[in-house]
């Protein structure tokens, strides 16, 4: 497999970085994805969060989780929001002290691999990619769900010829001509849906054992100096969420959201259409942080060294979970 960008190399270097300093109790950066619209960001436009922490907050966006492991290796972000659980689990599986401390989202719908149309293949030729050129945000849940997929239709990942773009770019390549394949999610997903085709639903992958969420991660040492700050920042997204679950906000809520996401109100509500905001209750529960979380944070660390995309995993990602602020933020 020919790969434009190496991650494995990168993240080890950044597990060499110092560990991320920890936030004074007056200012904070939180990172988050543009074109990615969630009910936080509700609280984000209206200066929610601050008045509740009594903090300063720099919100810095990002387009990609491996950036934000980068951010916080280096000290410049204390909280990332919805970073996907491939590039959390690179860069734990480098020694980066990291860990995630609530479920931001889950979306098997939004995050896929699409197919130029001019190809015409589909789940029954999907063997025909062999030998194509795809883009993939190497390191991220696309690259993840992309090697999986491959692997289910017997792809040889090999053969092909993988650039590494965020999602953006890789819409914009393959309305161009320049890859037959581009995977990613959000504004990027949508944009390279007008050029083509998937090759499995959302349910389809889900089926595969393809679990797509994203997790909020901090610098362990963040967590350990200002548990109170972060339970706080995790009460007040729990509670948007909340707000947005219960239906009954949708109106007062979406408009801000969008204008915030970047995007149009009907952009942002069809994604917001494929999105699931579990409850603190349900995140502690077993099916998420109550054991089935870490089980599958070990299970995609082995299937990327399986593929040869990172050196080594850890013994367990027990560890790479702490439920200590959301189980105070419930409080």
């Amino acid at each position: 497999m020919s790969i434009t960008k190496k991650f494995a190399g990168g993240m080890t270097a950044i597990a060499l970085i110092a560990s991320a300093h920890a936030a004074t109790a007056q200012e904070i950066t939180v990172g988050y994805f543009l074109e990615w619209p969630m009910p936080f960001q509700f609280a984000k436009a209206n200066g929610i969060y601050e008045e509740e922490m009594g903090v300063t907050i720099n919100w810095r966006s990002f387009d990609a989780g491996t950036a934000m492991s980068a951010a916080m290796a280096s000290g410049d972000v204390h909280i990332s929001v919805s970073q996907g659980v491939p590039p959390f689990v690179i860069a734990a599986s480098a020694g980066q002290d990291l860990v995630a401390v609530d479920v931001a989202v889950a979306y098997a719908d939004n995050d896929n691999c699409v197919v130029a149309e001019a190809l015409e293949i589909d789940a029954s030729t999907a063997s025909d990619l062999a030998g194509l050129t795809a883009a993939v945000p190497i390191g991220t849940a696309a690259h993840y769900g992309f090697l999986k997929q491959m692997e289910h239709f017997g792809v040889d990942v090999s053969t092909m010829n993988i650039v590494d773009m965020a999602p953006a770019e890789g819409a914009v390549a393959l309305s161009q001509g320049d890859v037959d394949m581009s995977c990613g999610w959000g504004g990027g997903l949508r944009r390279m849906l007008e050029h083509g085709n998937i090759l499995l639903t959302g349910a389809e992958k889900q089926a595969l054992g393809i679990q797509v969420f994203d997790v909020t991660s901090v610098p362990a040492d963040f967590a350990a100096e200002q548990p109170e700050m972060l339970a706080e920042f995790l009460a007040v997204t729990a509670r948007m969420n909340a707000m947005w679950n219960s239906g009954e906000h949708t109106d007062e809520m979406l408009a801000v959201i969008a204008q915030d996401a970047g995007m149009d109100v009907d952009a942002a509500a069809a994604s917001l259409a494929t999105f699931a905001f579990p409850s603190v209750e349900e995140q502690l529960g077993e099916e998420w942080f109550g054991g089935a979380t870490q089980t599958f944070l070990k299970e995609v660390a082995d299937f990327f060294v399986e593929q040869g995309n990172i050196p080594s995993a850890r013994d367990t990602y027990e560890d790479a979970v702490d439920t200590a602020p959301l189980s105070e933020a419930a409080e």
